[in-house]
Formats: structure tokens, sequence, C-alpha cells
């Protein structure tokens, strides 16, 4: 270990170290026995288990549930400005090899825990890069880390994007804005599966749209020939409007509570011609499906992509029973044979558990459900198998007798 700065040490408790020699990356003060040192935020810190073996070199948050987060799992490499750039330029070079295509502009960079970088999330949308940094730890060292994505990616911008409850969690603070180069235009047009799309980087939801639904937009689109579609939850209708340009859909009703989405919804189907095809509702999703049971409306193909819900592992039996509910009334408006595309962002519900709900769907309504797809987010959005909450997305493509 020479040339390395002695740093503080952080003991596990006793038969608390298993995860971490299989690379999770989080430490949670309650696996914490005892921290000889003083480290203070943001600090490099070398994690030991109970018997004084190592385990691995992470930074330290004392304010966060999340109180070390590992980086590294070889003993003679310090977190310094070459170690950033070496984890981010590999992450860049997994997109250029097996990611990227012509016909998509808009992709994930850098997805935080499954490339090793547990804190830091980079979107590109076009010309522009998008970050998010959850860690505070990550936080204290942007400077580096924009450094490393303006020589390596160069964009025309850097935006900032904080993320909701981020600052209590972590006790981080952030302004939301540009940290490099020029302000992207509001909004500004993407291409995605050869379509074009309009987001708004600084005020749209998540990092300004949602990449990881691209390949299940594409795969939904391919059972929507001459079908009538129901996209719930539509944002700015993503799925609709593929399903109508790619996928041949005769009609498409797009319904969300959002009217700034259904109004960038419009403008999306208007710049890919299919603005003839579609229908934009503004309502709640679940009301709209009952009030479709009561006219007795249907639909040959319903897709459901709702919000998170369940933020905690406290919330997962309630959320189930959302999903449920949601389930059972999207297929009680599907004819016969109808295709279901139903999905999932909620990480603390397993996959398992959402399969279970879709067989319990099945039992209420007293109808067969055939899973054709199980499918999860596009390759931007890589899962490590170290750290199963990276699995975060789960969709469903179902026939429903």
């Amino acid at each position: 270990m020479a040339g390395l700065v002695a740093v503080p040490v952080v003991s596990l408790r006793p038969r608390k170290a298993q995860p971490f020699f299989n690379r999770h990356p989080w430490v949670f003060a309650g696996a914490i026995a005892k921290v000889a040192g003083n480290p203070q935020a943001g600090d490099e810190v070398v994690v030991k288990s109970h018997e004084g073996k190592f385990v691995g070199r992470g930074l330290f948050n004392p304010v966060s549930k999340i109180r070390v987060r590992l980086y590294s799992w070889n003993e003679e490499e310090a977190l310094n400005d070459e170690f950033w750039s070496e984890k981010i330029g590999n992450a860049i070079q997994l997109r250029e090899r097996h990611v990227v295509r012509p016909s998509t502009d808009s992709y994930r960079v850098v997805f935080s825990e499954s490339d090793g970088v547990s804190g830091l999330t980079v979107d590109r949308y076009g010309e522009w890069l998008m970050v998010q940094l959850t860690s505070l730890a990550l936080s204290l060292r942007r400077e580096c880390l924009f450094d490393v994505l303006a020589e390596r990616l160069k964009p025309k911008g850097i935006w900032l994007r904080t993320e909701k409850g981020i600052a209590e969690a972590e006790g981080l603070e952030l302004m939301d804005g540009l940290v490099r180069g020029v302000e992207p235009p509001r909004p500004m047009t993407i291409q995605e599966n050869g379509l074009r799309f309009g987001v708004d980087l600084a005020e749209g939801q998540k990092t300004g749209a949602f990449l990881d639904q691209r390949d299940n937009r594409r795969a939904a689109a391919a059972y929507c020939q001459g079908a009538k579609m129901l996209d719930l939850f539509s944002y700015c209708g993503g799925f609709g409007v593929t399903a109508a340009a790619l996928g041949g859909a005769a009609s498409v009703t797009c319904v969300d509570s959002s009217q700034p989405a259904l109004d960038a919804g419009l403008r999306n189907a208007e710049v890919n011609a299919v603005a003839d095809r579609m229908t934009f509702v503004r309502s709640d999703a679940f009301k709209f499906l009952e009030e479709a049971i009561s006219r007795s409306e249907q639909f040959d193909v319903v897709v459901l992509d709702p919000p998170k819900m369940a933020r905690r592992q406290a919330g997962i039996e309630q959320a189930l029973r959302g999903y449920h509910s949601l389930n059972v009334l999207a297929a009680s408006v599907l004819k016969p044979g109808g295709i279901l595309v139903t999905c999932s962002c909620s990480g603390r519900v397993s996959r398992s558990d959402f399969e279970m709900m879709l067989a319990q769907t099945g039992t209420s309504i007293r109808r067969s459900i055939k899973v054709l797809e199980t499918r999860g987010p596009a390759a931007d959005h890589p899962t490590s198998p170290n750290c199963p909450e990276s699995d975060y997305l789960k969709c469903f493509i179902c026939a429903i007798d």
C-alpha cells in the first residue's frame, strides 16, 4: 500500500460484512460497529469486517442512512481524480460499444450503482448532458466529474438536476441549473427509435424524459397494428406516439393528470404526423378506467406506466394493492385476446412480487393472463447483480383471454 495516505477506518458489526464482500455498495449506519479517525462528510474511508479484514474503500456521510458508499474493493486503489475518470470512461465506452444506435441520440451515459459510481447519474440528450447527484460525497467532487464529462463527451452544455427529497436524505444542497457550456433549448428535440420527441431538461420529469422505457415502447408498438390503444399515465405520449407511428395503431387515447404533459404529447404527435389518430385526455387514470367500464368501452391494447408507488420498504404492500386495483381495472376494458403492457418503476417491488400481483389480477377478473414478454429497462440502464436495487423497472407484455 505504498503511496496511499492513511484514511479513517469504519469497522462493521459481527456478521454484517458479507453483502459488502459481495460488492453491494451501500453500508447503512446500522451495520457499523465503530468509526476510527474522525472522518468528515465526503471523506474517503476504509471499511473492515468485525475481524479486521479489508472490505472496500468508500466515501463517508455522517448524516445519511447510507453511511458509506463503497466504490473500490482494491485495498491499494485510492478514490482520486484518476479513479473517477476511469469509472466514467468505462461507462461511456460500454454505451459506445453496445448501446448507441443511429436512430437514437439520447441515452443514459452513467447509471449510478450499475456503473460503480453510486450517486451519479448522467443522461445524454443530443448535444447536452443532464447530471443528477444523489450522494453528498460525490457532490463535493462535482467539478472533477464535470471536467471528465466535458472532456470525454464534449457536450454543448451540462445541466444539473436534483432529485426530490435528496437534500433531506443526504444533507445535500444543490441548485438546479447550467454548470458548463450553454443552456439547452426549451423544449429541445431528441430522436428515439427514429421518431422525434420534445423534452424539457429544466422542468421535465426525471432528467427530462423516461429514456429507460425506450425499447419497451418499441416492443409494445409491435402489438398495435390496427389496434385501438389506451396509454395511461402517458406523460408526453411516448408509448402512444410510438404505437401510432411505428406500430400502426388505428387510434390512441393518451390519459394523464398533467395538462402540460398532454400538451407536449400533442406536439409530439404532430411532429411525427400521427395527431389525426390520437386523442389526449386529462384525467386520473383510475377515474378514466372506471368511467370507461361504466360505458362499456373496450380497447385492443392498454399500457400502464404509473409513477413509483413504493419509495420505502414499508410501502410495498400498499403499492401492490394499488398495482392490483389498477391492473384489474385495465384488464376490464380489454377485449378478449387483448394486450396489456403493465409496468412498475418501484425498485422496492420485486419482479416476483409484481408477477404474483398479475396472477392475482387474473384470479380477480376470472380471465387467463399469459405473459408474452418479461422486460426491463433499455440496455443503457444496466442492472448490477451485486446491487439488486438497480433492477427497478419491470415491464410485462401480456395477452388476456
